[in-house]
């Protein structure tokens, strides 16, 4: 049974997701720097320094009026957070669409290397045995 889960984990198949796994984690990292720190800001200023993430509307409970989201859910309110839900799809977003960037740059690479270079033209490399052999023997007919 020890020898089954060594053959399953030397499989390319378990290395090759462990890989994806640990790339995908310190892409999450990127990702979130580049959402927080560069798309976030472009859109604020798009749209007037609004803070998609601290809006929210209060279902039930007191909360004191200009509270951040988080103030509000400390005071124990029920909220709607519809800025969060708006900056995750954002989020979900721009993260497809970076994803879909590499997988096309990765495909494209792949395909060019697996692509043969240019084909030198045959060389004519003179007559094949066969002919060589024919033309003995037609020789030695005569």
């Amino acid at each position: 049974m020890i020898q089954e889960f060594k053959d399953f984990i030397a499989k390319g198949n378990v290395m090759d997701m462990a890989v994806g796994i640990i790339v995908g984690a310190a892409f999450t990292a990127i990702v979130t720097s580049l959402v927080g720190d560069l798309i976030n800001p472009i859109i604020g200023l798009i749209t007037g320094g609004i803070d998609f993430s601290n809006k929210y509307a209060v279902l039930a409970g007191e909360v004191p009026a200009g509270a951040s989201l988080a103030a509000a859910r400390d005071a124990g309110a029920s909220v709607f957070a519809y800025g969060s839900f708006i900056m995750a799809v954002i989020n979900f977003l721009i993260i497809a669409f970076v994803v879909f960037m590499l997988v096309k740059m990765v495909n494209r690479v792949k395909s060019a290397a697996e692509k043969p270079d240019d084909v030198a033209p045959a060389v004519p490399t003179g007559p094949s045995e066969l002919d060589v052999l024919l033309e003995i023997r037609d020789s030695l007919k005569k």
